[in-house]
This record gives C-alpha cells, structure tokens and sequence, in this order.
C-alpha cells in the first residue's frame, strides 16, 4: 500500500476530474478498501479540503468549497499555464495591483518540478512586451468588493473622486466590471439621478457594501456604454466602414477604443475619437483593411495625403 501522503495526493487528483465519485469507485481506482477512502476523506478535510458527501449506497463524494485555501494538485499542463497567466496578470497590471499575482508567482516557481520551471523560463525568454500605456493603480480589494456586489446584486454607497477631483458620495446598484486596455470601470446605476453610470475603479476612494438586494431590469450593454463613454470626450470623430464581420472588428478596434454598429453580415461602422485628425488617420491606416464611407471629409484629405506621400517615397526609391 502507498503512504499516507502518496495515497492523499491521489485522492485529490481523482476527485479534481469528475462531479463525483462512489466509496467503491474510489476505493477500486486507488486500491484500498472503503474504510482507508473514508480515513483519507476524513484526514483531507482536517487539512482545509471541503469534500461533500452524500450517505446511502449509491452516495458518494466531491469537492466542494472549504473553509480555507488548500494546496492544489497540479499537471505540468496546468502549473506552467497558471504561472504564465500571473506574469501576464502582473506585467499588465489587469488585478490593479501587481502586487498580489507576484507574491502567487513566486510561491508556485519555489514549487515548480525542475522540467516545468525550464519551460517557464523558456516562455519568459522568449516573450517581449511592448511599452504598456499609463494606468491607475486600483486596489485589488476594491475590486474584489465591487465584482461581489456585481455578482450577488447588492446595493453599494460609493465614496468616489470625479475628473474635477471632488469626493462625492453615490448610492450605484451595480452591474458589471469592465476591462479595457488601461483601466477597470464600473457599470452601475446611479440610484439618486437614475441613470446608468460608469465609474473608474481607480478613483473609487472607499466601497461600503449595504447588503440590500437589488433587481435590475432591462440593463444596458456594459461593454458598449463604456466604449460610447469613452469615444464621447475628443475634440475629433471619425467613422468608417470595415469590410469584416463585427466579431472581427472588435478585433481590429477593441470596445474600449470605439463603438461597432453592424451593417451586414460583413461590414462593420467604427466610430473612432482622437486628439487630432492626423492621430486618427494613423489608427485606420494601422487597421490594414479597406476603408469606404470615412468621415469626416476633413480626415479623407489627410487620409489621401499620408498615402499620396507613401506612393512618393516609394516612386523615389524605385529610381535609384
């Protein structure tokens, strides 16, 4: 018979693939009697592992949520995707703080099998991430208590600072968290004007979770109102149409940097806002697709003269 942790390690594994499993499915798999299953079962929960279990003879056990983090039971596979992912999460900033997914990292890489820290390493070689534009730091905290309040459909009081640096105080019945390239926002309804708002999560000072349900009816498009939200303050607009489907465009222009409307099943209305007409040139050259119905004609003519200077400079190499 296998020792004791040998034997544990493997239990969880078994439990970890399947909704459940039988006493005697167990038992066979492992090749131990139903007493030592139940024995190990008992000695997995003392160690935090919240395992559910059903009496009767066709009962059975599965995992379940306990009272504390548990040691988790990895593959080479899912270790190495799990360290990747926490790079990813810190190099980006995408929890707010990086703080929290390089404190994770560290652990597993002290605990990673020599094969899957050389794959690691390979990985982190290999990779080279371009400059990240600026962000606001937001506590992760924060975020966990507003994804909360989002997923059980709780009332928050919101101590928030606006643009203008003033620090009001809102009621919000929150919706949804939404990511873009720089920033978290907050999808909610701004329960004393009775519109749906978007808040950023880094200006949100204190989060107070009431405990009152709430029921939202008819919420609007989360992705969408934060993309119009933030398409909706450039001194300069330009529309055009993508010969691709929406899902493809959505691609080309992430939500966060404009708005897609679909004008059949392949061509997509983009509506981009910039600081100039000669930024916005650049991003729909930088799309690389045909372009038709560009507006506004001002930006056709600076659209025509970045182009016209290429073909020049192109003319002018050919002669030499």
């Amino acid at each position: 018979m296998s020792s004791t942790p040998v034997r544990l390690l493997r239990l969880l594994s078994l439990l970890s693939t399947r909704p459940a499993w039988t006493n005697r499915e167990l038992a066979g798999r492992m090749g131990v009697d139903d007493r030592t299953v139940r024995r190990d079962v008992a000695r997995l929960r003392d160690l935090g592992y919240g395992i559910e279990s059903d009496p009767g003879p066709w009962g059975g056990y599965r995992l379940g949520q306990g009272a504390a983090v548990p040691p988790l039971s990895l593959d080479d596979d899912e270790a190495l995707a799990v360290a990747v992912s926490l790079r990813e999460a810190a190099q980006r900033g995408v929890l707010g703080s990086d703080q929290a997914a390089l404190s994770a990292l560290g652990k597993l890489q002290r605990m990673l099998p020599r094969r899957v820290a050389d794959r690691l390493s390979a990985f982190a070689e290999s990779v080279v991430h371009t400059a990240q534009g600026p962000g606001d730091p937001v506590s992760f905290e924060v975020l966990l208590k507003l994804a909360d309040a989002c997923r059980h459909g709780h009332r928050l009081r919101l101590e928030y600072r606006d643009s203008a640096g003033r620090l009001t105080e809102r009621a919000v019945d929150p919706h949804r968290l939404v990511r873009t390239r720089h920033r978290w926002y907050l999808v909610a309804l701004d329960v004393e004007r009775g519109q749906w708002r978007t808040f950023r999560a880094d200006r949100a000072v204190d989060v107070r979770p009431t405990g009152q349900p709430v029921r939202i009816e008819s919420p609007p498009d989360a992705a969408r109102l934060v993309a119009d939200m933030l398409t909706s303050d450039y001194p300069f607009y330009a529309t055009a149409v993508l010969p691709v489907p929406i899902e493809e465009a959505q691609c080309l222009v992430p939500p966060g940097s404009g708005t897609h409307e679909s004008v059949g099943p392949d061509g997509t209305r983009v509506t981009l806002g910039g600081s100039s007409l000669d930024e916005l040139a650049t991003r729909l050259i930088a799309l690389a697709v045909p372009l038709s119905a560009v507006e506004p004609s001002e930006l056709r003519a600076v659209l025509r003269g970045r182009l016209q200077s290429q073909l020049d400079a192109l003319h002018d190499q050919d002669r030499f």
